[in-house]
């Protein structure tokens, strides 16, 4: 493979994580709407594109061709806007809480979470609640559980952020990778 090919293709994982921040304005869109089946279906493809970005990056070696440029960065980036700020307003937007600020404790919890830099493992476990918001907002809405004790969840998980315990790393798992797959593939077909 050519240095030339290899630069495109590092660029192209680069531009592939990227594409989940536009994915994730499409969400929103769709929330503003009223489209919250819509929103769904964006939040599941954010997700998918975060669960296949890093096994391309390593695959391409994205930080020995392009050592300039911060993937993990973006990828945090991309995160926290379709893991929480999505997320959040699909829950305030959708009277999926009572009130907007629910969903301020998720929002500044998560700054903290993800701001950790040991928030991941070395045996690849987040430590603390890895701010899955779209998941709990996703089954909140699916589910049609009641606004008050959908903010007491979240509250709870938000909690959770500061407390360093393991919590799985869905992508990562090596034993039960084909199970989280499924189970997303699952949760897309509810939703449509």
């Amino acid at each position: 493979m050519t240095d030339r090919t290899r630069i495109a293709l590092a660029w192209g994982v680069h531009l592939f994580t990227a594409s989940g921040a536009v994915v994730g304005a499409l969400a929103l869109l769709a929330t503003f709407r009223g489209d919250l089946r819509a929103a769904c279906l964006w939040m599941i493809l954010a997700m998918a594109i975060d669960s296949l970005d890093g096994t391309l990056a390593r695959a391409v070696g994205v930080s020995r061709v392009l050592p300039h440029f911060d993937g993990r960065r973006l990828d945090d980036m991309v995160d926290y806007l379709n893991y929480v700020v999505v997320p959040c307003v699909f829950l305030v937007a959708g009277g999926i809480v009572p009130h907007w600020s629910a969903v301020a404790l998720p929002i500044l919890a998560s700054a903290y979470g993800f701001s950790q830099e040991d928030a991941k493992t070395e045996d690849d476990f987040f430590l603390g609640f890895p701010s899955y918001w779209n998941v709990i907002a996703i089954y909140a809405w699916l589910l049609a559980v009641r606004p008050p004790l959908v903010a007491a969840i979240v509250t709870g998980f938000a909690i959770l952020v500061f407390v360093p315990h393991k919590y799985v790393y869905p992508s990562k798992l090596r034993a039960w990778k084909r199970t989280t797959y499924a189970l997303t593939a699952a949760c897309a077909a509810a939703v449509t």
